[in-house]
């Protein structure tokens, strides 16, 4: 068995060659086709005599899957197909706009633009109008408020979570629409 080297903190879980311990594994051959189930230690010995590694690819299936490759081959694949994925990942952000009941058409005109921005870059926003004093004995003014920037932003957004009273201020959550093909 030649040992091989993995760096400190490595969670390299796969197991090759002698490190299997199950009796019987299903073997696939280095081109793709099914060699069937077989001993361990003969599917080993294939391997072998091939110049490749027996490597566990599902160890949970009854019996174990194992596989006919090159193991610093497959090792390199499979980083290179985890660095793919991990490019391709968006984690969502919940971005927040602040409004307040008295707010300029100018004010809510940014925040708007800023808003459609947020959900172009695929992440949530969370719209909240702030009362102060006596401003919460009128909240409606915030309902109509946040209504009117759920129609503004219609056409890019829908909404989450409809606006509720939370204490002094009224949130609402919105998400990026999906586009419909018309």
């Amino acid at each position: 068995m030649v040992r091989r080297w993995k760096p400190e903190g490595e969670t390299d879980r796969v197991k090759i060659n002698r490190m299997i311990k199950a009796a019987q594994v299903r073997v696939i051959g280095a081109d793709g086709s099914q060699v069937g189930v077989m001993p361990t230690r003969e599917a080993i010995l294939i391997a072998e005599e091939q110049g490749l590694d027996l490597v566990e690819v599902a160890p949970k299936a009854k019996p174990p899957v194992c596989k006919i490759v090159d193991y610093g081959k497959f090792r390199y694949e499979r980083t290179r197909r985890e660095r793919i994925a991990r490019k391709k990942q968006h984690t969502v952000d919940v971005k927040e706009i602040r409004l307040r009941p008295k707010i300029d058409d100018h004010d809510y005109g940014f925040k708007a633009k800023n808003a459609k921005k947020f959900l172009e870059a695929r992440n949530k926003v969370k719209v909240s109008v702030l009362f102060r004093g006596r401003e919460k004995s009128h909240s409606e003014r915030g309902r109509v408020l946040l209504d009117r920037f759920a129609a503004d932003l219609a056409e890019v957004a829908v909404i989450e979570q409809q606006p509720q009273l939370d204490g002094r201020s009224m949130i609402m959550i919105m998400v990026l629409a999906p586009r419909s093909v018309s």
